[in-house]
């Protein structure tokens, strides 16, 4: 148990500037051993001064010493307080130091946002949401990627050609079934999918050692995929062949997908580059192709 030294009695008003040209105004007030540190605004944090964790539980210790404890208040409620303080727990856990005690999460949020930009700024919460704990202490360790793919052509892949309210008769879509190793696509009599008003050899859709299928455009296509190059179809890929839109479906299961395992989505909008170890290939989001 803390024993006091010291008795504080104040009523303060203060103001400053810092070098960066940030302020802060508010007021100090003690009448025993706590002193209520209130601020108008957090403007004054954003200069880059704020410490770092080790060192406020350090300046939290000394103040137990004394039996002293400071509680910084903001516009929206307490922040933290320091010193002589009962914290819970779940709140060492976090700051591990048993003279920290958090505030309200939603007076706390803009000072943890500032803390993380700054390079070995005041952060109290970790990167992402504080519970359950364990799984946000242990950051580094690497799991081996796994898939869900089955045996190799499985999970019927396969065309549909796409109608609209306008064109669609009332009868289930047309299916094109990718059983062999090449389908061929075009105007031409010797294709195996023959369509009017396309190039006599337009398309191939190629049954690939990775057991992928992968579009080879000799025609212009266009839709999910763009350009000359060839492309590794993903479920809901739209094939645009002049007047003819077919789409590609696998059933997820059998599809490689992203992470070599499921569909290509998620993460947002933005998918980062991943390494595929079974095939040494790089992929990128699926309507861009294997490089």
């Amino acid at each position: 148990m803390a024993v006091g030294r010291f008795r504080l009695d104040m009523d303060l008003e203060f103001s400053f500037t810092d070098e960066e040209g940030a302020q802060a105004q508010g007021t100090a007030v003690a009448a025993g051993t706590e002193v209520v540190i209130s601020l108008d605004g957090l403007g004054a944090f954003n200069g880059g001064g704020m410490p770092s964790l080790e060192e406020v539980r350090t300046f939290a210790g000394v103040l137990a010493l004394q039996g002293l404890s400071i509680c910084i208040e903001g516009p929206d409620g307490r922040i933290i307080s320091l010193g002589d303080v009962k914290a819970p727990a779940s709140q060492r856990l976090i700051t591990r130091s048993p003279h920290i005690r958090l505030g309200k999460l939603g007076a706390m949020a803009p000072l943890v946002k500032l803390g993380r930009k700054q390079s070995g700024g005041f952060s109290l919460l970790p990167p992402t949401t504080p519970f359950p704990v364990m799984p946000t202490v242990q950051r580094k360790i690497v799991r081996r990627t796994t898939t869900t793919h089955h045996t190799r052509g499985s999970g019927r892949p396969r065309l549909i050609f796409v109608q609209d309210s306008a064109t669609w008769n009332g009868q289930v879509p047309r299916e094109v079934t990718l059983d062999r190793e090449s389908i061929r696509i075009g105007s031409g009599n010797d294709m195996d999918v023959q369509l009017a008003g396309l190039e006599q050899f337009h398309a191939e859709i190629v049954h690939n050692e990775a057991d992928e299928y992968v579009l080879v455009p000799h025609g212009t296509v266009s839709g999910s995929v763009s350009g000359p190059d060839d492309s590794v179809l993903r479920t809901g890929a739209r094939l645009q062949m002049g007047q003819w839109c077919l789409a590609y479906f696998r059933e997820e299961f059998a599809d490689h997908g992203r992470p070599f395992g499921g569909r290509s989505g998620g993460e947002l909008a933005f998918q980062r580059t991943q390494h595929d170890p079974r095939t040494g290939t790089t992929e990128r989001d699926g309507s861009q192709g294997v490089y």
